[in-house]
């Protein structure tokens, strides 16, 4: 018989391949740039305004997406959102044109907007306060993994073009739904959802002006540039600085996914060695510095000679990244407790969006003048900057 600690990560991987779902269909639109550039005539910089109409809809609807997880629990929230963003990946490989392709990312990004706060409060239930940065960590895994597979579609996409990638994964979104309508059936969470419903709508948003949150909505934004150019941006990164053929970059865009996964899992095992002499603020907030002091490292991509030394200094950015962000993430769990996590993360998914929103166009027209050292600048000294806001935060 599986022991009770077997069966809650069980459960918490389980609904995890969601996040990997979610976050393949991202990275396809990232992996493809090149041939969806070509077909629609677009340069860098509309590249990324397609990417910020992603990011517009994800920050308009994070806070909706986490009140609806709040107040009708994890399991009616996730069905919607997954059954949307499947349809909207569908909808992207049908996509007939430009606007079409936009209204379809922009459809993603609403549904998607559940993810994280989806993850973060099934987290809170199933997992004690000491995993929960680990728990952030195997959710990192999920999104290694997509970003893994995607440049698997590669040379499918450039012998039957690039739309039949967005509609497999659709469907797969579809399939996952009974998936965990089982599983969380057979795995009951320990804590109650039942709780969290009996609060009032007003009661469940009043967290949004508590300085506590106020302060980890500001360290996320300052954080999550790095993640937000290494996520969008290795593609097209290798083939206009490092002058790369599309197939060569195979080759090299899932290592820094998947080398940044060992960086939540180091951020967790930080967090979880400190908190054996610690509460789990502080022992976060040490996680978060060494992370910070780290990110430093993404200076020295402007110092590579070749794509492999490039691709390397891009893994060590995005080791540093991850390892920060799953304490980010976990600390609203820790702060406002497991029922008010839905809105508490959705306040920190959003602020995410709407840093990608204006970053995106911005570093696409930096690229498309050269102007790499300003962005590297950027992403390497901000999570310092985050750091000290969370110094700031109440116990």
């Amino acid at each position: 018989m599986p022991s009770s600690f077997s069966l809650r990560w069980l459960a918490v991987s389980i609904f995890i391949i969601s996040s990997t779902l979610n976050y393949l269909d991202r990275q396809l639109l990232v992996t493809l740039a090149p041939l969806i550039m070509l077909e629609f005539h677009l340069n860098q910089t509309g590249f990324g305004i397609l990417i910020s109409a992603f990011s517009i809809a994800y920050a308009a609807s994070s806070l909706g997406a986490g009140w609806v997880l709040d107040r009708f629990g994890v399991n009616r929230g996730i069905f919607s959102a997954v059954g949307w963003w499947s349809a909207a990946a569908i909808g992207t490989g049908m996509a007939p044109g430009l606007g079409g392709l936009a209204l379809c990312r922009t459809a993603l990004g609403i549904g998607e907007s559940a993810g994280v706060p989806a993850v973060g409060k099934l987290n809170g239930y199933y997992l004690k306060p000491e995993e929960r940065a680990l728990g952030a960590a195997v959710n990192g895994i999920g999104l290694t993994v997509g970003a893994a597979i995607a440049p698997l579609w590669l040379g499918a996409a450039i012998a039957y073009g690039w739309r039949l990638p967005f509609v497999v994964t659709g469907i797969c979104g579809f399939l996952w739904i009974p998936l965990w309508h089982f599983v969380s059936r057979a795995i009951p969470a320990h804590y109650r959802e039942t709780e969290a419903r009996k609060e009032p709508p007003r009661a469940l948003l009043a967290i949004l002006r508590e300085r506590n949150l106020q302060l980890l909505v500001g360290a996320n934004v300052l954080w999550m540039g790095s993640f937000s150019l290494w996520s969008n941006w290795i593609t097209l990164y290798l083939t206009h600085v490092q002058h790369l053929e599309l197939k060569e970059t195979a080759r090299y865009v899932w290592i820094p996914p998947l080398l940044s996964n060992l960086g939540g899992f180091f951020g967790g095992w930080l967090s979880l060695r400190w908190m054996k002499n610690a509460a789990p603020v502080p022992a976060r907030r040490k996680a978060v510095w060494v992370s910070a002091a780290g990110s430093l490292a993404t200076l020295l991509v402007l110092l590579a000679p070749n794509a492999a030394w490039a691709t390397a200094w891009i893994s060590v950015s995005f080791f540093f990244s991850l390892a920060g962000s799953v304490n980010i993430y976990a600390l609203p769990i820790d702060i406002f407790g497991a029922k008010r996590t839905g809105v508490a993360l959705a306040a920190l998914t959003c602020s995410f969006g709407i840093l990608q929103t204006v970053i995106s166009p911005i570093i696409g027209y930096l690229s498309d003048h050269k102007l790499y050292t300003e962005v590297l600048f950027f992403v390497a000294l901000t999570p310092t900057l985050a750091a000290l806001l969370l110094n700031k935060l109440r116990e």
